[in-house]
């Protein structure tokens, strides 16, 4: 029976056991896709990801990310883990991967600490920022558990963005409603029905400003009809936050670098870097960073 090697890592941490933990087949040629849908859903994290030759020779790698219910066309702590993971196998690995996601191209940073040992990646998301529908505050409450008037509409009223993976994103009236916020599980299944076209699963990102700035948010991530009820760091949601965030600052030039804390209500604190950058022209892009720990390692066997 064939054997595949797999080593997980904490992502968006730099101590054991915060974070998101991501298990990754750094070696995945042979599987099915239903092999890797069956692999990650026995593993049943948030996200697991295959590696696979690239189709494009200049490429370094096809990247595929599956939830414990199915594949996705682009994360954020998959692709930091990955490429922390790929880059620690290497004896002298390059200073940036291209990964092959079914979102796009996907250019991967890797990052070193003071001593020069690999510690972590930056990810640029692989699309600029696009806006779907608004979504009234009252499904955004009744799927967070909380009142329609701890949604705040100052800054953007409740939306679907995206930058290679949609959520609807929507902004709480401090930490306290935050902490309160729990998923609806009917509540979420009637907003899938009315913005699933646009959002699969509805996954819902909630933030708050930290001490009233704006660049330290800290933020929640449900998505529990797609096997995730919580998230404890969500790359792809902190980088639409930043470009929605980025594309709402005055000015046609502006670039700003969020510090979000996530995962601190499930006992798994994260730290995201997140940045937005919008020119004259246009086009709102953002790229997301954070540091990994190895965990474990080990075979599958099919």
């Amino acid at each position: 029976m064939p054997a595949y090697a797999f080593v997980t890592v904490d992502v968006f941490t730099d101590r054991r056991f915060g974070g998101n933990p991501l298990a990754v087949f750094p070696d995945a040629a042979g599987l099915s896709a239903d092999d890797m849908q069956a692999l990650a859903a026995e593993f049943n994290l948030s996200e697991t990801t295959f590696v696979l030759p690239p189709d494009d020779p200049r490429h370094s790698a096809r990247v595929r990310i599956f939830g414990p219910r199915s594949e996705l066309p682009f994360a954020g702590h998959p692709n930091v883990g990955t490429g922390f993971v790929l880059a620690r196998r290497m004896e002298n690995p390059p200073e940036h991967f291209t990964f092959e996601e079914p979102a796009g191209l996907v250019r991967v940073h890797v990052l070193r600490n003071a001593d020069g040992a690999i510690d972590g990646a930056r990810v640029a998301a692989p699309r600029s920022l696009s806006l779907g529908s608004a979504v009234p505050t009252e499904t955004i409450a009744a799927c967070a558990g909380l009142a329609p008037e701890d949604i705040v509409t100052t800054a953007h009223t409740p939306l679907i963005a995206s930058v290679g993976m949609p959520f609807a994103i929507a902004e709480v009236d401090g930490l306290g409603p935050l902490a309160r916020a729990t998923p609806d599980l009917a509540a979420f299944r009637a907003a899938a029905a009315r913005f699933g076209a646009e959002t699969e699963g509805f996954k819902l990102l909630l933030y708050a400003a930290r001490a009233g700035n704006a660049l330290t948010p800290r933020m929640r991530m449900f998505a529990p009809l797609s096997g995730v009820m919580e998230d404890p760091a969500t790359g792809s949601a902190a980088a639409a936050l930043a470009a929605l965030l980025t594309s709402r600052a005055p000015g046609d030039n502006v670039s700003l670098t969020f510090e979000i804390e996530q995962g601190i209500e499930l006992g798994r604190p994260s730290r995201i870097l997140a940045s937005g950058r919008k020119t004259g022209e246009g086009p709102v892009s953002a790229t997301v960073a954070g540091t990994c720990v190895p965990v474990l390692q080990g075979t599958a066997t099919l």
